[in-house]
């Protein structure tokens, strides 16, 4: 078996859980603050008394998990008082989850903090809602930004007349004029099949977007800070004023979700996989809660040795697992070669031919790659009331994805579950992203 270390993060909690019920338990609340009037909650327990060791590594793994798929600044803890320092000194400026603690401030502008409280004290859960839906009329460019090719559909009244994908590398490049050159590429192209005529622009993006602005983005990871604030926050913005329409933006995780949503209703989780792991949620009244959703940073591993994420430096993340990077890291130990000349996007294709081909060693990989997925969908279950996940990315296409997709479907069945997952059809797999995001 491939990655035979690999402990799910849904097991390692129902083990954990176990443990402490066996011993004695106590209950365990974290209440994550994101904002005014925005709180999200999460109930379970910790040993009673003893096990200080174990307590603090299961305690440091949710903070992680709820602050990359809630987002906040702001941890109220019933029950917390033996985990409470841990937590701060793992979750500050010279800790070992400094990369969290950072990040968050500059999401948020303002320190991570954990204060104990009283059960009545505890903030109820609470969010600022906005509905979901889809704009189909008029004449319409959707763009979707990634990190290895940018896509870009262009629509009329909601029937595609053009698309396009062109490979490029945002994260390799430090000049902002790279980005926006191949933005502007990408969308005077659809604009062309248009006739010149746009109505509106859409645009999906990796990162995290606030008042359609890119606050964080691995794609400008190179930019430097200054740069980022003068060019790269208001780029959309000024896309406006280029094409004298309205420019909606959208983080890709939140068009996923939104995707699935428009045909398969509320209470479904988007998942991307790609260059990275992008997702988002829509509720049961088919609103988006305004969660973070960041869950290419969510602990799914809990083998200490796992494979480490270069950019966050933690292991055992989401993006090691549902990503190309997941399919790469585990193409070695399945004996498929890759030429290291070959860009991750082009990796991924060499095994995707060769699941199309019946190789076993790739059907092998995508058999762990389903694994991987149907065990970490049952996680994510546990931090989001989910009916459906729908399945998006380039890792979905072809005879791989079909292979992933069976065997996520056998785990969740195994688990009792009732979890569905859902696929869109080829075209809107591969380029559904920028195909969604022209109905913003």
């Amino acid at each position: 078996m491939l990655d035979k270390n690999y402990y799910p993060m849904y097991l390692y909690q129902k083990d954990f859980l176990e443990g402490a019920r066996t011993c004695g338990a106590k209950p365990f609340v974290l209440v994550l603050e994101r904002g005014e009037g925005e709180y999200e909650r999460y109930e379970t327990s910790l040993y009673a008394e003893g096990h200080e060791e174990e307590n603090l590594r299961y305690a440091k793994k949710l903070v992680k998990t709820m602050i990359w798929a809630y987002g906040g600044y702001k941890f109220h803890l019933y029950g917390g008082e033996s985990v409470v320092e841990g937590l701060r000194k793992a979750y500050s400026a010279e800790g070992e989850r400094s990369f969290d603690y950072n990040f968050m401030q500059d999401v948020y502008l303002r320190p991570m903090e954990f204060v104990c409280v009283s059960l009545s004290d505890l903030p109820a859960s609470a969010c600022k809602a906005e509905p979901s839906g889809a704009n189909a009329k008029g004449y319409r460019i959707g763009f979707d930004a990634g990190g290895s090719d940018r896509k870009v559909t262009a629509c009329i009244d909601g029937k595609v007349v053009y698309e396009k994908e062109t490979i490029w590398f945002p994260k390799l490049n430090s000049d902002p004029k790279y980005h926006l050159e191949g933005i502007v590429d990408s969308i005077d192209n659809a604009l062309n099949a248009l006739g010149g005529k746009v109505d509106a622009i859409g645009v999906s993006t990796a990162g995290i977007v606030v008042d359609n602005e890119v606050r964080v983005s691995s794609l400008f990871r190179k930019v430097s800070k200054k740069e980022q604030n003068e060019f790269v926050r208001p780029i959309y913005i000024n896309l406006a004023k280029k094409y004298n329409c309205p420019v909606k933006v959208a983080n890709d995780g939140d068009v996923a979700a939104l995707a699935g949503a428009f045909t398969e209703g509320g209470e479904i989780l988007g998942i991307a996989m790609g260059t990275s792991l992008a997702a988002g949620y829509v509720d049961s009244q088919m609103r988006i809660r305004g969660c973070l959703n960041e869950l290419a940073f969510v602990p799914v591993d809990a083998n200490e040795n796992a494979a480490m994420d270069e950019w966050s430096g933690d292991v055992g993340v989401g993006v090691m697992y549902h990503s190309q990077d997941g399919v790469i890291k585990l193409a070695p130990e399945a004996g498929i070669e890759l030429d290291e000349n070959l860009s991750p996007a082009e990796k991924l294709k060499v095994v995707q031919a060769l699941a199309n081909e019946g190789d076993s060693r790739a059907v092998e990989l995508y058999e762990r790659m389903g694994d991987y997925f149907g065990y970490t969908l049952l996680w994510f279950a546990c931090l989001y009331s989910i009916k459906k996940a729908i399945f998006l990315g380039r890792v979905a296409s072809g005879k791989g994805g079909e292979i992933l997709l069976a065997r996520a479907r056998e785990i969740i069945a195994k688990e009792g579950s009732c979890l569905e997952i859902v696929l869109p059809d080829e075209m809107s797999r591969r380029l559904g992203q920028s195909f969604t995001a022209a109905g913003l």
